[in-house]
């Protein structure tokens, strides 16, 4: 399998980004994607070894050893290499329903674990799986997959986002009547809501529902299921309920600011972001233009309130991050930067991170709005809008209270069960695991909907 001497002939090259200070112009693609006689020879590096550990998706050490989807990684990079897209989609769609998301918004665990990468660069595992779906989307390759055998069972899905989209797609081609409903106006929970549509088109969204759509699953938007009747009204008239409502819970930003004008969490500042950029309309609220910016936190959410606040033409930008500088630094003791940190250093001359740094008070006006954040440090930052990006406490509380099931920081399952205290009521994704990635929703969503269909059907064919 592979090209044995792939890794010796060819070098890694990697889809690039655009430049800078072009891109934060607008909210298009951060990439510009490597195709044609490249990237066959990137399949080609993938060196056939004797232990994949690319598709290991295993725990060890507390860290996450290859892909959590098991992807097919030498089988699909090795039809890549032979310019044989069909075969490939078929071995990349047979463990991950989604690779046009996981394809761009995934950290590349199996890259990380690559065998490649131990003495030379890793494999181009997360660009050859977006060249491989997108090629298919682009080529008539992508065709509604319909089930001969249907079930007579309805199950409805609670949350579209990553886990609820994948727990009806397995349970859909297994037969099954499946109805989705969301509480916002779009499908597609935070991925067209909570990432950038520089980072994950929402054209790429709105194709996969479509896509479902025409399958035979129904998505019904402006549902809210915290609504106690809402809630007994589903689980009365379907077989089986799964819930995937994901860890919307803020964690607390660690200051007071009742009564203060300008603060807000950033699920909330993104979500007024995307609807903006759909409907192509005024900037909603909160909104960055023309005003001084801190974010509080760090990881990919507070990248991405970075990235949004440059593009809504923000008047400064500063991330501050609780932990000192060392922690980051890479094993050559260089600090890496993401498609943000670029960015914002391009437009205003440095890293906007200040690291061992966090709020210690607000400073308002005489009518309430913030001006200034002064820190711990005794450091005092000009402030007119200040984001909390500092992860999720766990799922909310109304949803779980209307279908009366069991929470503390996530619903309560049995251990490696996905099933809630209310024998025909499910969970996954984030509601289940607590605040994750989108790879890991998937997998969830994967593994719940096995469960759902065993309960349904006494017996299950889905992996």
């Amino acid at each position: 399998m592979g090209k044995p001497t792939g890794f010796l002939e060819y070098e890694r090259v990697e889809n690039r980004r655009r430049p800078p200070l072009e891109r934060v112009r607008d909210w298009e693609d951060l990439y510009l994607p490597i195709e044609g006689e490249e990237r066959l020879k990137q399949g080609a590096r993938c060196m056939n070894c004797g232990i994949p550990f690319c598709q290991a998706g295993v725990q060890f050490e507390g860290k996450q050893l290859g892909c959590p989807l098991h992807n097919l990684i030498p089988e699909w990079n090795d039809m890549l290499m032979d310019g044989n897209y069909a075969h490939a989609l078929a071995r990349l769609l047979k463990t991950n329903n989604f690779p046009e998301f996981t394809g761009r918004v995934c950290p590349a665990f199996c890259e990380q674990a690559c065998t490649c990468g131990l003495y030379d660069a890793p494999i181009t595992v997360h660009d050859n799986e977006r060249s491989i779906i997108e090629f298919a989307f682009q080529n008539g390759m992508m065709k509604p997959r319909f089930t001969q055998n249907a079930s007579g069972k309805n199950v409805v899905i609670v949350g579209s986002g990553p886990a609820g989209l994948a727990v009806a797609d397995q349970l859909n081609h297994r037969g099954h009547c499946v109805t989705v409903v969301e509480k916002h106006a779009r499908p597609g929970g935070i991925l067209t809501y909570g990432i950038p549509n520089m980072k994950l088109p929402k054209s790429v969204v709105m194709r996969r529902i479509s896509l479902m759509t025409d399958e035979g699953v129904s998505f019904v938007t402006g549902v809210d299921a915290s609504d106690p009747a809402v809630a007994r009204r589903l689980s009365a008239e379907y077989d089986a309920v799964v819930l995937c409502c994901g860890a919307e819970e803020p964690r607390n930003i660690g200051v007071n600011s009742d009564g203060v004008s300008g603060v807000c969490y950033a699920m909330e500042y993104l979500h007024a972001a995307s609807e903006q950029t759909m409907a192509d309309q005024p900037a909603a609220q909160p909104d960055a233009s023309g005003k001084n910016v801190v974010i509080i936190g760090t990881g990919n959410t507070a990248s991405d309130c970075v990235a949004t606040a440059l593009r809504q033409g923000c008047r400064s930008v500063i991330q501050l991050v609780r932990r000192g500088m060392e922690d980051y630094l890479d094993p050559s003791g260089v600090l890496p930067q993401d498609y943000a940190q670029e960015e914002a250093e391009s437009v205003f001359g440095e890293d906007p991170r200040k690291f061992g740094q966090s709020v210690a008070s607000l400073q308002t006006d005489e009518n309430g709005k913030l001006v200034s954040v002064t820190t711990k440090n005794g450091d005092c930052y000009p402030c007119e809008l200040l984001v909390g990006a500092t992860g999720f406490a766990g799922c909310r509380a109304d949803v779980c209270e209307a279908f009366g099931v069991e929470r503390d920081r996530t619903v309560k399952t049995g251990k490696g069960s996905y099933q809630t205290s209310v024998p025909h009521i499910f969970t996954a994704g984030d509601m289940h695991r607590g605040q994750s990635l989108v790879v890991h929703a998937i997998a969830e969503g994967r593994a719940a909907a096995v469960e759902v269909d065993r309960f349904l059907m006494g017996y299950t064919n889905l992996l």
